[in-house]
């Protein structure tokens, strides 16, 4: 039996949370049977999609665990015996490798859960809206962590950006296709980082996705997805946005001031 994906990370989003949507949505979920169970390849995009062979039980296919950080002296220790390559985290232990540096971790698990376009055109369109996405979310980690004083006016300055930049391109690409997902009309890694991004666009202001139908759209099929369903159900692996408390433990294990 393969050992389970393990992820290193303090108990909140950050830059571990798009790992986890990639691995719930790919059906690597907590408390799970860690093998195939027999099923193939094909019947696990099945699964992703709703439907599941004759016979065949819902159960999920596959799991992870989670090890947190809870001070400044557990990231020593990981740095301390040589996981961490660059001594930072995020850090998943996966198919007998750690694997830093996000874009890394994701590229892995996105190809390994057929997740990642048919050939390399696909990819460079995928890439290229994970980039945008990823460009938005730094805006909002490095927002969440900036002064009192300075959050009002960065946060109008991103609100901006999401309703003038970042969503009509989005927007205009469903737009452009008519397709269901943004890539080669299968879901992929895009449409999971994406749909992430538009919960929290949601949580900072339902209003801004208002105009952007064909996102509201993308927004629910994803939603509806059996794997993502259960992603964002009370009690997953899914993380609260950051909070005081979570804001100082990040601080202290960091050693931010």
């Amino acid at each position: 039996m393969a050992a389970k994906p393990k992820l290193y990370y303090f108990d909140g989003r950050g830059r571990m949370e798009p790992i986890r949507w990639l691995l719930a949505a790919a059906g690597v979920e907590i408390g799970a049977p860690a093998s195939l169970g027999g099923f193939s390849w094909g019947e696990v995009m099945d699964r992703l999609r709703g439907s599941h062979p004759p016979g065949r039980s819902r159960k999920q296919l596959f799991q992870f665990e989670e090890e947190f950080l809870e001070t400044s002296k557990d990231l020593e220790k990981l740095r301390n015996d040589g996981s961490l390559m660059f001594q930072q985290v995020p850090m998943v232990e996966i198919d007998g490798m750690k694997l830093v540096q996000c874009r890394a971790i994701l590229n892995y698990i996105a190809a390994k859960y057929n997740l990642y376009g048919k050939d390399i055109k696909e990819r460079a369109l995928i890439d290229m809206y994970v980039e945008g996405v990823a460009d938005l979310n730094e805006m909002y980690l490095f927002w969440s962590i900036s002064p009192p004083n300075e959050q009002a006016a960065k946060m109008t300055q991103m609100k901006d950006k999401i309703a003038n930049r970042y969503l009509p391109a989005f927007e205009k690409v469903l737009k452009s296709h008519g397709q269901d997902y943004l890539v080669g009309n299968r879901l992929s890694r895009a449409d999971i980082h994406l749909v992430e991004l538009l919960y929290l666009v949601e949580e900072l202001d339902p209003n801004l996705l208002a105009n952007f139908p064909l996102l509201k759209a993308l927004k629910a099929r994803i939603s509806n997805l059996p794997t993502v369903k259960k992603f964002l159900q009370p009690g997953s692996p899914r993380k609260p946005p950051m909070d005081e408390k979570c804001l100082a433990k990040v601080k202290e294990i960091f050693q931010l001031k």
